[in-house]
């Protein structure tokens, strides 16, 4: 809108109210910030008599202290703010002050223009006045055994207060809350959307085609120049543990492709949800390899990225500042083409902080829209398998709310509805539909315990409390239903796996022995019927979250120390599928431990590696593991 002075039109939509906004209004408010500024703290710093060398250090400093602390209008557009801020700065050096700028200097941070954030254009969002912008600061993970009772500085409590973090739990507290999360390195400034039913406008926000990320042994000097340029980091396996028992798996990429600002020096920001793309054909194929999806969808930071999984390419980034994804979920909708024709597509669902969903329609390179879903950050999304337009939103709010997010015309167009509000006692921080009845029943993992839900939508009520709680075993041996639940999903239609982060251990449970659909009454509490326990790492780290891979029977999960364990249960299945199968004292050990390998990242060892999610396609054949340390990591079954 700015460089294109004529410009009236976009997507179908007359700008000029916006554009004239954009041009005229944000150009004055910008140019009497920047000349504030230098006037408060740079205008004394030059003397009288310069010398360039004086000029290139002023203009420095100048440029890298404006674009940081000048802001103005909606946070969506921050990146033009300080595009804009540099250009306004530079002219009024040169022309008010009569200095001749003609140094070579370096900004702040080289953005790829392949790379670079397309800023939301709604009229709403535009002609919002300013918001508190706070600096994001680095933060170090406390690497203490709990994240409660502990005391903050003042400084720490400040910050804390105006950005609320909900994976940020280094901060130390006086008054420990259950949304308090783990450590992410990079706050950024807080967001409070106003929650709604709706949400049916479209922006302009698209996928930047991608860099090809591939291993550093396939790349030549040339190439890995240019990537490393692009803010892509070499990583060098040093050396790799080998598969042990029946597993054997092929370290492929390590892929740095979520670093704030396309930063290769970025090994802070975390990743955390990652899911593989379904197939668009809907014919059946006898060969579960060919109809095996390749393609991955990771999130974490302030990007979502689509990575091909044989080649290491990243086939598309989707970037939003201020924001810091959570979850991802993929659903494919029959969408109305020429003619009045549908077409079936893939589209991407991205939630985090904000506490809003993005909507992408991936084939077109095209965030259609978003849904104000939450006021306070989505911990994680799943669509239903049975309804492709009902998506489910688990909140630090709280509440567990299920959207319809309707299907948009061939202009976009759509139309979200609210369906139902569950209500927790705690944070919820997995959500899985039971796979015999999708339609009926939620279970989730809550800070506070694991819940089941009724989610039939012929019921009249559309609030609903907990239908029952489950007690599991504490460390002492003695049920209880208080313990944190950040692992939780189906090994086959009835066998549960969930993971508290304090016991150590990972439970294998059957639902439908310990869930009674016929009991009376709503918020009963019921023992989970412990088909059996998986040996896992004693740490008490929350949030290294587990998966499943129904098909093979596996349980994937990490651990503090980087490594990924695998266990294959098929031995086991036959036995927990009867009714008096009983619970064994001996916990099954794992099938392989994949450990991680040595990487060196511009000649430094890469350590404290946390394995965040890990997860494999239908089919097992690649594994894909999402670090605390900005690295998608993909290995290949052979």
């Amino acid at each position: 809108m700015f460089l294109l002075q004529n410009l009236r039109l976009l997507n179908g939509k007359d700008i000029t109210k916006l554009a004239n906004h954009v041009r005229r209004v944000n150009s004055r408010k910008l140019t009497s910030k920047v000349t504030a500024h230098w006037e408060e703290f740079f205008r004394d710093q030059l003397p009288e008599k310069y010398t360039a060398e004086q000029v290139k250090s002023i203009k420095k400093k100048f440029l890298k202290s404006v674009q940081t602390n000048v802001v103005y209008g909606p946070s969506s557009l921050s990146e033009f703010t300080r595009w804009r801020v540099k250009m306004i700065a530079e002219e009024f050096l040169t022309c008010s002050l009569g200095l001749e700028l003609n140094t070579d200097t370096e900004t702040e941070e080289n953005v790829d223009e392949n790379e670079e954030e397309s800023a939301e254009s709604s009229k709403e969002a535009a002609e919002e006045e300013a918001k508190v912008t706070v600096t994001p600061r680095k933060r170090k993970r406390n690497r203490s055994k709990s994240h409660f009772g502990r005391k903050k500085s003042k400084s720490q409590a400040k910050t804390e207060e105006m950005v609320p973090n909900p994976r940020n739990s280094s901060q130390e507290e006086d008054d420990p809350a259950p949304d308090k999360a783990r450590a992410s390195n990079e706050p950024a400034e807080e967001a409070t959307p106003e929650q709604g039913d709706e949400g049916t406008h479209k922006n302009g926000e698209k996928f930047p085609k991608g860099q090809s990320n591939r291993r550093s042994s396939q790349l030549t000097g040339e190439q890995k120049s240019q990537e490393q340029g692009n803010g892509v980091v070499n990583l060098t396996p040093v050396k790799n543990s080998k598969g042990q028992e029946d597993i054997s798996a092929e370290p492929l990429h390590f892929l740095q492709c979520h670093s704030k600002g396309n930063s290769r020096e970025d090994f802070k920001t975390q990743l955390w949800s990652c899911v593989f793309e379904p197939l668009l054909d809907c014919a059946p194929r006898k060969d579960p390899i060919v109809s095996c999806s390749r393609t991955v969808a990771t999130c974490g930071g302030e990007s979502v990225c689509l990575i091909d999984c044989e080649t290491g390419v990243v086939l598309k980034k989707y970037k939003v500042a201020t924001e810091e994804f959570f979850s991802v979920a993929w659903t494919t909708l029959p969408m109305v083409i020429s003619d009045s024709r549908k077409k079936s597509h893939n589209i991407l669902a991205a939630a985090g902080r904000r506490g809003i969903v993005k909507l992408i329609h991936v084939a077109a390179d095209f965030c259609y829209g978003e849904i104000k879903a939450h006021k306070k950050p989505i911990a994680t999304i799943c669509f239903s398998p049975t309804r492709e337009t009902h998506l489910f939103t688990a909140s630090y709010d709280k509440r567990i709310v299920l959207w319809d997010i309707g299907i948009p015309d061939c202009d976009y167009n759509f139309k979200a509805s609210q369906l139902l509000v569950l209500e927790c006692l705690s944070v919820p921080l997995r959500i899985a539909l039971v796979p015999t009845c999708p339609e009926q029943y939620l279970l989730a993992g809550c800070e506070e315990g694991c819940f089941a839900w009724n989610i039939k939508l012929e019921k009249e009520e559309k609030s609903r409390p907990f239908e029952a709680s489950f007690k599991f075993p504490d460390e002492e041996g003695e049920m209880s239903t208080s313990h944190r639940v950040d692992g939780l999903a189906f090994l086959n239609d009835d066998v549960v796996v969930s993971k508290s982060s304090k016991p150590g251990c990972i439970y294998l449970w059957s639902w439908s022995r310990s869930f009674d659909s016929k009991g009376k009454g709503s918020q009963r509490t019921v023992s989970a019927v412990i088909l059996a326990e998986l040996e896992w790492s004693t740490t008490d780290l929350s949030y290294l979250t587990l998966s499943t891979c129904p098909a093979k029977l596996h349980v994937f999960c990490g651990d503090e120390k980087g490594s990924v364990w695998i266990y294959h249960l098929s031995n086991y299945t036959t036995a927990w599928s009867s009714a008096k199968g009983k619970h064994s004292d001996k916990r099954i050990p794992p099938t392989q431990i994949l450990k991680w390998p040595e990487l060196r990242a511009n000649g430094d060892h890469l350590s404290e590696v946390y394995i965040n999610n890990v997860i494999t396609d239908p089919t097992f054949t690649y594994l894909v593991v999402l670090t605390s340390v900005n690295i998608t990591a993909i290995w290949k079954r052979s």
